[in-house]
C-alpha cells in the first residue's frame, strides 16, 4: 500500500514538473499567436465586440472572426465562424445587432469577383443576413444614429477586365502617383459616399466628382455628415486632406471647414454636435513624412481650430470625446510607451488616464458608464482588451493565455545610449533568461518607418531572435517618433548619417556594459530597417552578419519605381537637378566594394512600397565582390508579408544565417 502511495505521489510530481516545463520561443509560434483588432463597445455598455485574427496552418492563411466579451469579462461569445473573413464590426444604435463586412456568400450566389458586403447578425446568435448588394468595393461604413440607414464609403466599380472573357486589359496610367503597394497600378476610380436604406436596401449617392472621400462621421442628430477629402487641383501631388460637412441627403452641398495644407484626419463630433475633434498634422508640407499628429477642435461651421496638444510635442491619434463632452481622450506616444491621455477642451490641460511602460491602442468610450476601453500590451503580454476605470486597468479578454503557457520568454529592459555627437537615444534590450553576466552575440533589429518607434509592447519577432541565444537591441534612432518634432526631423534629406551614429552608439553601450560581444555583432531590419542595415554594413566593419529585408541602397534607381515620388521631389529634389544629394544617400551601393559582411537579402515579389529591385541590386553587388550572400524573394507578397509559412520561413532563415556567422 505504501509503495502504491509513493508511486502515485511520484507520478503526480513528474506530471506537475512536466506541466511546468517551459521552452524558448521559436518561429512556429508565429502561427499560434491570435490578434485582437477593432473593439467596439455596445450602446448599453454591457458588451464589447472585436475581431479575432487566427492562423489556419492547413490553408496557410489567416482568418478573421467576430467575437464579443461582456464588460465584466465573465462571458465570451463567438459570433461568426465561416471560412471567409468577417471584419469591421459595428453595433446597431439599438444594440440588438452587429454588422460586419464579409466576402461570404448567401444562397449559393458565389461570384469570384463580387466585393465584400455588409451583413447583419443578431447579437444573440443565428444566421447573418446580407443587407447590401453593391458592385463597388466597400472601404468603410457607419450607422445613422436612428439605425435606419448605413453610410457606405465605396470605390467606383472596376471595369478593367471584360465581363465576358475576364481578359486582362493593359494598364494605362495618366496620373502623377500611378502605383501603390497592395493596390498596384492605379486607375482613375474614386471613392465616394452612399446611403443604404436598411429596410428597402436602396442605395442613394451622396458625393460624386473627381475626389475621394473617407472617414465619415454622423452628427449626433443624424442630420449631417463630416468626412475627409482632398480638393486641391492635383491630389496626387500632395498629402492634403481637409474636413468637409454636408447634410445627409443626396445633392447636398459640402462645406470645407478646415484649410490646413497638411493632413486633417479622424473627425469626431462632440456630443452636443457643435464641434468636431480631429488630428492635424504638424507639417503642412507637400509630403508629411517628418511630422506627427496634433489634437485639434473646430466648430462644425468652420473657423480657426484650437490646437489642444501642440505644446506636448508628442504624436497623438484616435480622438474620442468624453461622455460629458468636456474633454477628449487620445493615444499619445512618449519615448517607447503609448499612453492614454485626456485633454480638457476649455483649457487644453492634459492628464494621463493610463500610463506606464506599456502600449495602449484602439481606445473607445463606454457611453453607458463613461469609462474607457483599450487594447493593451506589455513586454510579456500580447494585446488584450482592458477596461480603464479610475486610472486602473481591468482585463477583459484572455485570448493569448494558451499561447503564453508553454513559453519561456526572454527578459526585457529599457536602456539609453549616447551617440558620438552627444545625442541620447532610447532602446529596448531582449536577452534569454539566465544570461546575466554573459557576453552574448548581438543582433541589432532595426525598426522601419523611419517615423515610428519601438515600444514596450509584446514583440514576438525579437522574442524569437533572443530565444535563439542572442542579445537583441531595438534602437529608436533619430527619425523615430515619441521624442518630439526636432528628433523626427533630424534626418530630413540626410539619410543614413545620424541613424548610423545612433545604432553604433547603442552597440557601443551594450559592449561597454559587458552584454554584447564586439566580435559577434549582427544587424537586421525590414523596410527602412533594411535600408539602415545596408548603411551599417557599408560603414561599420564590426558587423559580422546581416539580414536586409525590403530595403534599398541605390536610391537614385528608386525614382519612379516605388511610391514615394512626392517625398523624393520635396526632400531630395529632382534627380537631374540634385544629383549630388541623390548619390550621397545612395552610398551603401557605391561602397559595395568595401562591404565584407555576409548578408542575407529578402524582398517581396509584388512590393510597390520598396520594390524587390532594391534587394536585388545589393545582392548582385555583393555577389560580384565574392561576399557570402543570398537573395530570398517571397512570391505574391506585398511590402508586409502575410502568408504564415513565409513569416515562419523568414525568421527561420534569420536564425540559420546568424547562427552560421555569429556562433562560431
Amino acid at each position: 500500500m505504501k509503495k502504491l502511495i509513493c508511486l502515485s505521489a511520484l507520478c503526480i510530481f513528474f506530471a506537475t514538473a512536466f506541466s511546468q516545463t517551459k521552452r524558448p520561443v521559436n518561429p512556429s509560434d508565429l502561427a499560434r499567436l491570435q490578434d485582437i483588432e477593432n473593439p467596439q463597445v455596445s450602446p448599453d455598455g454591457n458588451w464589447v465586440a472585436y475581431e479575432l485574427i487566427s492562423t489556419d496552418t492547413s490553408k496557410d492563411e489567416t482568418n478573421t472572426d467576430i467575437w464579443m466579451v461582456s464588460w465584466d469579462g465573465k462571458n465570451t461569445v463567438q459570433l461568426t465562424n465561416s471560412d471567409e473573413d468577417e471584419t469591421n464590426p459595428k453595433w446597431s444604435p439599438d444594440g440588438k445587432y452587429l454588422s460586419f463586412i464579409s466576402l461570404r456568400y448567401a444562397d449559393d450566389d458565389k461570384d469570384d469577383d463580387s466585393p465584400g458586403q455588409v451583413w447583419l447578425q443578431d447579437r444573440r446568435g443565428g444566421d447573418a443576413k446580407k443587407i447590401s448588394d453593391v458592385k463597388g468595393e466597400i472601404e468603410d461604413y457607419a450607422w445613422s444614429p436612428d439605425g435606419k440607414k448605413i453610410l457606405l464609403v465605396m470605390m467606383d466599380q472596376d471595369f478593367s477586365d471584360t465581363a465576358s472573357t475576364k481578359t486582362h486589359l493593359p494598364f494605362v496610367m495618366n496620373r502623377y502617383h500611378f502605383k501603390e503597394d497592395i493596390n498596384g497600378y492605379l486607375d482613375n476610380r474614386k471613392t465616394h459616399l452612399y446611403l443604404l436604406d436598411i429596410d428597402s436596401e436602396d442605395v442613394d449617392t451622396l458625393t460624386a466628382g473627381n475626389y475621394n472621400e473617407s472617414s465619415p462621421a454622423w452628427s449626433p442628430d443624424g442630420k449631417q455628415i463630416a468626412f475627409l477629402s482632398n480638393h486641391t487641383p492635383d491630389p496626387d501631388r500632395n498629402e492634403n486632406t481637409d474636413i468637409f460637412v454636408m447634410d445627409a441627403k443626396p445633392n447636398a452641398p459640402a462645406k470645407q471647414i478646415t484649410t490646413w495644407f497638411g493632413v486633417d484626419d479622424s473627425p469626431a463630433w462632440s456630443p452636443d454636435g457643435k464641434s468636431i475633434a480631429y488630428i492635424q498634422s504638424s507639417s503642412n508640407e507637400v509630403y508629411t513624412m517628418y511630422g506627427h499628429g496634433i489634437l485639434a477642435v473646430v466648430s462644425k461651421d468652420g473657423g480657426e481650430p484650437k490646437l489642444l496638444s501642440k505644446s506636448t510635442d508628442r504624436p497623438v491619434t484616435n480622438p474620442q470625446w468624453s461622455k460629458d463632452g468636456k474633454s477628449i481622450a487620445v493615444l499619445m506616444e512618449d519615448d517607447r510607451a503609448q499612453v492614454v491621455a485626456q485633454f480638457d477642451v476649455a483649457t487644453a490641460e492634459m492628464k494621463r488616464v493610463a500610463k506606464g511602460m506599456r502600449m495602449f491602442s484602439n481606445i473607445a468610450l463606454n457611453k453607458a458608464n463613461g469609462n474607457w476601453l483599450a487594447e493593451m500590451s506589455d513586454p510579456y503580454t500580447p494585446s488584450e482588451l482592458y477596461a480603464l476605470e479610475n486610472g486602473a486597468t481591468r482585463r477583459l479578454t484572455h485570448v493569448t493565455d494558451d499561447f503564453l503557457a508553454p513559453l519561456d520568454l526572454p527578459q526585457v529592459e529599457g536602456f539609453k545610449s549616447t551617440s558620438s555627437d552627444g545625442t541620447t537615444v532610447s532602446g529596448i534590450l531582449y536577452r534569454p533568461k539566465g544570461s546575466e553576466g554573459k557576453k552574448l552575440p548581438l543582433i541589432l533589429y532595426i525598426h522601419g518607418g523611419p517615423v515610428g518607434q519601438d515600444d514596450y509592447s509584446f514583440d514576438l519577432y525579437r522574442n524569437i531572435l533572443a530565444s535563439g541565444g542572442y542579445a537583441v537591441a531595438a534602437v529608436n534612432y533619430r527619425g523615430s517618433s515619441g521624442r518630439g518634432i526636432d528628433y523626427i526631423r533630424a534626418i530630413y534629406a540626410d539619410w543614413g548619417d545620424k541613424e548610423v551614429l545612433d545604432i553604433k552608439g547603442a552597440a557601443n553601450y551594450l559592449i561597454e556594459k559587458g552584454i554584447a560581444d564586439s566580435t559577434r555583432m549582427g544587424i537586421a531590419g525590414w523596410s527602412y530597417g533594411g535600408i539602415l542595415t545596408d548603411y551599417m554594413i557599408a560603414s561599420d566593419p564590426r558587423i559580422k552578419a546581416a539580414a536586409s529585408g525590403a530595403g534599398s541602397a541605390l536610391q537614385l534607381s528608386m525614382y519612379g519605381v516605388d511610391e514615394y515620388v512626392s517625398q523624393y521631389e520635396m526632400e531630395l529634389g529632382l534627380p537631374w537637378k540634385n544629383l549630388d544629394k541623390w548619390l550621397k544617400v545612395s552610398y551603401p551601393f557605391f561602397k559595395a566594394d568595401q562591404i565584407k559582411t555576409p548578408t542575407l537579402f529578402m524582398a517581396s515579389q509584388k512590393d510597390f512600397n520598396v520594390p524587390s529591385s532594391g534587394a536585388e541590386q545589393m545582392y548582385e553587388a555583393l555577389r560580384t565582390q565574392g561576399v557570402p550572400t543570398e537573395l530570398v524573394i517571397y512570391p505574391g507578397q506585398y511590402h508586409e508579408i502575410t502568408v504564415p509559412s513565409y513569416l515562419k520561413d523568414r525568421f527561420t532563415r534569420y536564425l540559420e544565417w546568424f547562427g552560421k556567422y555569429l556562433k562560431k
